[in-house]
């Protein structure tokens, strides 16, 4: 086979932007470099080891694992190397050449949208990884060598935009990286940032890196004078020089000790390591269950959501685990997809270190341990809620739609989520439970109100909300695209039903029979005037009506009790689904002077422009109300100028 030569290739525009920004100061933070890559080293370990479970060939006679540093003073130079799984050519270009690995489009995105987030958050949301290296380097060097290939495959840049990459020599499988370091990295003034300093380098990895499971190793040179047979150093003896290589790191997994034993730091420094994150979770769960079947679990709630967590190919999952053996990385069927948000580790003795996904998802003892996990997650968001209610807070800004989307999309768990909603109302500045609101609720109100709007200002401003307003009832604001689903699943809650203010009878239980009999009253003597509406809007409303509802606004648009809710319809629409239509009603406030205008238009000639027009003109201004844009804006604009111009 020929060697393939050495080519000069650019990375992508995206990616020359990531490289600019990590040279020049993006993070303060420098030394989380050498996270980064032991890191990608302890993942390509895990890789190889358990891949080799099933081809025993990929060790290639080496089944000891482990990372080595080497600072060298002289070239200025830092390598990190491991024996993991190693890359094949193409693999080098998809994995380092190619940007749309790494997220970076979104991360630089964040980076313009929000020129407040602090490193933790970026790096935790965006896990630049091998890219961290240029932090500190003038020159990248990595060469690398999978399993079985004939030849390991070198790869350079200096961070101009370009890379080199060609075939080499590699005995041995895995990666090295070596790093070019700046002067102001290796200068012995810079005690801190001196990344040749083996103690500097030896407490980063203490502080970093402590619970990778595979040694990372450094030599260390010890100097020492001949000692006599007491032990005694001779003090004229010549200093003698010895190499020791030392292991960084403790590699004991911290899920095996007693809670009691584990100081949150060492919570927090562990799910770091493990999940590439650097921020402190919000929530940790650490529970051993014995019994018929037998495991430990370290779970933990992310504080911020990843920046594709609520995209289709975001990948989440818990880590699998067989007597602190890797089995299995982001098995997403142990939680439902609502937690899915919970990152951890599951460790049982019941588990077999060669086993697939497809049997995992057939495997009951697997389904006990998932349930049983499920019930110790939401306990804990429970006991948030009740006990810190500002922490549950920041975490419902995080996850709230995730469990919004467990009360619709899982019918078995409606039950279990309703308690941990929380909606904006009218009545209050603060998020609530439907808890609290049932509490707040005035004797004789017999249903909870609820009003969707794509923010606060517009759902307060609906003429829908002035009678309710007016008798100081308190109303539910629907403000996420889900929110109506979960609503709409759940039906009722403690025996309370749901009742949107723009859909059917509002229910109002304190209106007088005087009142209705009133609405009945009018309705009757201007039937024909509400035919000939409804006429005119044929099509496009199933009805016209006069409303007991409005106040001050002369017109509004709502929905029957069957079918869909006009905001549903716009949702679905949007997802191309727009077969599914809502049953409109034009409600018409008697008392406004509007009504009285298009009552005398109509009494005049029923058969009249200036009639259609106010017809159009008020469904028109109906549909602005609730946020929708009319059918012909063009032709509404017309009719409100010759309107104004005195010309209609």
């Amino acid at each position: 086979m020929a060697e393939t030569a050495k080519q000069t290739r650019e990375f992508q525009a995206e990616t020359k932007q990531l490289l600019d920004l990590m040279i020049h100061s993006i993070y303060t933070n420098r030394e989380i470099f050498l996270r980064e890559l032991i890191s990608n080293s302890s993942d390509a370990i895990d890789k190889v080891r358990f891949n080799a479970l099933t081809n025993q060939d990929l060790l290639e006679g080496t089944s000891e694992f482990e990372i080595y540093l080497l600072p060298d003073e002289d070239t200025k130079t830092l390598t990190i190397s491991d024996n993991g799984m190693g890359m094949t050519y193409n693999e080098v270009i998809e994995n380092i050449g190619t940007i749309a690995k790494s997220g970076t489009k979104a991360f630089l995105q964040k980076l313009k949208d929000s020129g407040s987030a602090t490193d933790n958050e970026l790096i935790g949301q965006f896990g630049v990884g091998f890219y961290s290296a240029f932090m500190v380097a003038d020159k990248v060097t990595l060469v690398t060598r999978a399993p079985g290939q004939a030849k390991g495959v070198r790869w350079e840049s200096i961070g101009d935009g370009t890379y080199t990459i060609e075939e080499c020599e590699k005995e041995t499988r895995g990666t090295t990286i070596i790093l070019s370091l700046r002067a102001e990295y290796c200068s012995p003034e810079n005690s801190e940032e001196n990344f040749l300093n083996k103690y500097t380098l030896q407490n980063l990895v203490k502080k970093y890196s402590d619970y990778i499971r595979y040694p990372i190793k450094m030599n260390f040179i010890n100097e020492e004078k001949e000692r006599d047979s007491e032990g005694k150093i001779i003090e004229d003896a010549p200093v003698v020089k010895t190499t020791e290589v030392r292991t960084l790191n403790s590699m004991t997994p911290l899920w095996t000790k007693n809670k009691s034993q584990i100081t949150p730091d060492e919570y927090n420094n562990l799910y770091k390591e493990l999940f590439h994150d650097w921020e402190d979770p919000l929530e940790i769960i650490h529970s051993k269950v014995e019994g018929a079947v037998e495991y430990t679990t370290l779970l933990f709630v992310p504080a911020r959501a990843p920046f594709d967590f609520y995209q289709r190919e975001a990948t989440s999952g818990i880590r699998l685990y067989s007597k602190n053996v890797f089995v299995m990385d982001n098995y997403k069927d142990l939680l439902p997809e609502y937690l899915r948000f919970v990152r951890g580790i599951v460790d049982s003795p019941d588990f077999s270190l060669n086993i697939s996904r497809e049997l995992l998802q057939h495997s009951a003892q697997l389904k006990k341990v998932g349930k049983n996990l499920e019930k110790s997650v939401l306990k804990s968001l429970e006991a948030m809620l009740s006990k810190d209610r500002a922490k549950y807070e920041r975490f419902w800004k995080e996850y709230g739609k995730a469990i919004k989307s467990g009360v619709y999309s899982d019918f078995s768990s409606r039950e279990k989520l309703q308690d941990l909603l929380l909606f904006p109302t009218s009545s209050s500045d603060e998020l609530v439970t439907l808890a609290d609101y049932i509490s707040r609720m005035p004797e004789g109100q017999s249903v909870i109100y609820y009003a969707t709007g794509k923010d606060r200002s517009s759902v307060e401003r609906l003429p829908q909300m002035e009678i309710l307003r007016e008798k100081g009832i308190e109303v539910i604001y629907l403000l996420d695209r889900v929110d109506e689903f979960a609503i709409d699943a759940l039906s009722q809650y403690n025996d309370k039903k749901f009742q949107s203010i723009s859909r059917g009878d509002l229910k109002l239980d304190d209106v007088s029979s005087d009142s209705k009999k009133e609405t009945d009253e009018l309705s009757k003597e201007n039937e024909s005037l509400l035919t000939a509406v409804k006429e005119q809007l044929a099509g496009k409303v199933a009805d016209v009506k006069i409303s007991s509802r409005l106040k001050s606004s002369p017109v509004c648009l709502i929905s029957d009790d069957n079918g869909i809710s006009i905001s549903m319809e716009q949702i679905l629409s949007e997802m191309d689904k727009s077969m599914f239509k809502a049953r409109r009603i034009l409600e018409l406030n008697p008392t406004h002077d509007v009504f009285k205008a298009l009552k005398n238009t109509f009494e005049k000639d029923a058969n009249s422009e200036a009639f259609k027009d106010y017809c159009e003109l008020l469904y028109g201004q109906a549909l602005l109300l609730e946020g929708l844009t009319p059918d012909d804006p063009i032709s509404f604009a017309k009719k409100v100028a010759s309107l104004m111009a005195g010309t209609k």
